[in-house]
C-alpha cells in the first residue's frame, strides 16, 4: 500500500505540473492576437469544406483514419479539446489523460489518436511564448543527457506502436487501450479514496497541490542514493542553489529521459507529465531548474515523436489537432477562472470522477478486443454492449462536468469580472 501511495503521489504531482505548463502556454497564446488569428485562419477552411481527403495525411494512409470524414468529427475534436481544457484548468491536473481515450471513443484509430495528441501538444508548445521566460533556468548538461535519452525513447515507443499496428491493427488498439485502462484505473481509484477521506474530514484542500513550487521541498532518499553513484560522465547542476552544486551520472539522467520518451510515443501525452516529479523526486533537481528543462523537453520529445514517429507515416490527423488546440485554449481559461468560485473538495471529486470515466471507457473496449483477437469466446452482442455502455458513461461524465463548470462560470461571471 505504501508503494502504491508513493506511485500515486508521483503521478499526481506529474499531472499537476503538466497542467500548470498547459495553462501557462495556453494563456500566452490567448494573449497573442497574431497567434490566435493564425489558428482561426487554419480552422476556417476546415469548417467551410465538407472535409478532408485521405491525401491530406502525409503518407496517404486511408486505413489509419476514422471510418468517415465529416465536419462533425472536427467539431468533436473541438469538444474533446474543450473538455480536456476544462478539466486541466479547473482541476489543475488530469485533462491531458482523457484526450487519446476520447478520440478513440469518437471512432479514431488508436495509433492515429496517439500521433494526433502528440502533434497537438507539440503545436501548443512551440506557440507558447512562456518558454522564453524560463529557459534561463535550464541546466544545459542535464538537458542534453535527458534529451538524448528521450529522443531514443521516442523511437522505441514509436517502433512498438507501429510494429503492433503493422502486425495487427486490433493488437495496436488493444495495447493502447490497456495502457490507458491501467494508468487511469490506478490514478482514478486512488484519487477517489483521497476524495472520500477528505470528504469525511470536511477538508476543502487545494486541488492544485501547490503546482511546481510545493514539490521541491528537500531531497528524497532515492535522489541522494542516485547522486552518490559515481558513474562517469558526472553532471554538475544547481550551482546557483547549493554551494558547489549537486552531481549525478549522465547515464541515470539519460535513462530517465528514455522512459519519458517511450511513454510520450506510446501514449501521446508528451512525456512532460512525468518529467517534473522525476527530476525533483528521483534526481533531486531544484524546481527552478526543473521547470525550464521540462519546457525544453516537451518541445523536443513531442516534436520528435509526433513528426519522426507518426506524421511521416501518416498517423497524424492535423485537422483534429487544430480542433483540439482551439477547444483546449478556451476550456483551460474558463476552467482556471472557475476554480476561484468552486470549493477545493468538489474539484478533487471531479478529478477522481473524470479519470475513472476514462478508465471505464478504455476497460469496456477490452472484452471486444479479446473476442476479435480470438483470445476468448463471448457473444459479439454482449461485448459490443459493454463497449457501448463504456462510451455512454464516459461521454455523460464529460458532458456533466463540462456543463457544471461552464454553469458555475456563467453564474459567477459578475464576481469573476470584479476580481479581474
Amino acid at each position: 500500500m505504501g508503494f502504491g501511495r508513493q506511485v500515486f503521489e508521483f503521478l499526481k504531482a506529474a499531472s499537476v505540473a503538466h497542467a500548470q505548463w498547459d495553462l501557462e502556454v495556453s494563456t500566452s497564446i490567448i494573449k497573442n492576437r497574431k497567434k490566435l488569428l493564425f489558428l482561426l485562419i487554419l480552422a476556417l477552411p476546415i469548417l467551410a469544406v465538407s472535409f478532408v481527403e485521405a491525401s491530406d495525411f502525409i503518407g496517404s494512409k486511408h486505413a489509419y483514419g476514422p471510418a468517415f470524414y465529416s465536419t462533425q468529427i472536427f467539431l468533436v475534436s473541438i469538444a474533446v479539446g474543450l473538455a480536456a481544457g476544462l478539466i486541466t484548468g479547473c482541476i489543475g491536473a488530469g485533462g491531458g489523460f482523457i484526450i487519446t481515450p476520447a478520440l478513440m471513443a469518437a471512432g479514431v484509430k488508436g495509433i492515429l489518436a496517439v500521433g494526433t495528441d502528440l502533434f497537438h501538444i507539440f503545436a501548443k508548445a512551440i506557440m507558447g511564448t512562456a518558454v522564453h521566460k524560463k529557459l534561463g533556468n535550464v541546466s544545459v548538461k542535464l538537458a542534453i543527457a535527458f534529451l538524448v535519452g528521450s529522443g531514443a525513447g521516442t523511437f522505441v515507443g514509436g517502433a512498438i506502436n507501429k510494429g503492433l499496428y503493422n502486425k495487427d491493427p486490433l493488437l495496436s488498439e488493444f495495447f493502447i487501450s490497456t495502457i490507458y485502462a491501467v494508468l487511469l484505473g490506478f490514478l482514478g481509484f486512488y484519487a477517489l479514496f483521497d476524495y472520500i477521506k477528505a470528504s469525511r474530514k470536511d477538508s476543502g484542500g487545494d486541488a492544485h497541490g501547490g503546482g511546481h513550487g510545493g514539490a521541491a521541498a528537500g531531497t528524497t532518499g532515492m535522489a541522494l542514493k542516485l547522486q552518490n553513484l559515481n558513474v562517469a560522465p558526472m553532471i554538475t547542476f544547481d550551482e546557483d542553489f547549493v554551494p558547489g552544486g549537486k552531481r549525478i551520472s549522465g547515464w541515470i539522467v539519460a535513462a530517465g529521459g528514455m522512459i519519458v520518451g517511450i511513454l510520450a510515443a506510446l501514449m501521446g501525452v508528451g512525456g512532460g507529465f512525468v518529467t517534473f516529479p522525476m527530476f525533483v523526486y528521483v534526481f533531486g533537481v531544484s524546481s527552478m531548474t526543473t521547470v525550464g528543462t521540462d519546457i525544453l523537453q516537451i518541445i523536443f520529445t513531442a516534436g520528435l515523436g509526433a513528426i519522426a514517429q507518426y506524421a511521416i507515416y501518416g498517423y497524424v490527423f492535423y485537422t483534429l489537432a487544430i480542433g483540439m488546440l482551439l477547444g483546449s485554449l478556451l476550456g483551460i481559461q474558463v476552467g482556471a477562472l472557475t476554480t476561484k468560485v468552486v470549493k477545493g473538495i468538489h474539484i478533487r471529486g471531479f478529478y477522481a470522477m473524470s479519470i475513472i470515466a476514462g478508465f471505464i471507457n478504455r476497460a469496456a473496449t477490452l472484452p471486444k478486443k479479446f473476442v476479435e483477437l480470438e483470445y476468448i469466446n463471448m457473444s459479439k452482442e454482449l461485448v459490443s454492449g459493454i463497449e457501448f455502455v463504456g462510451n455512454i458513461v464516459f461521454w455523460i461524465v464529460v458532458a456533466l462536468f463540462g456543463a457544471w463548470v461552464i454553469g458555475k462560470f456563467i453564474v459567477n461571471i459578475g464576481a469573476l469580472r470584479q476580481e479581474g
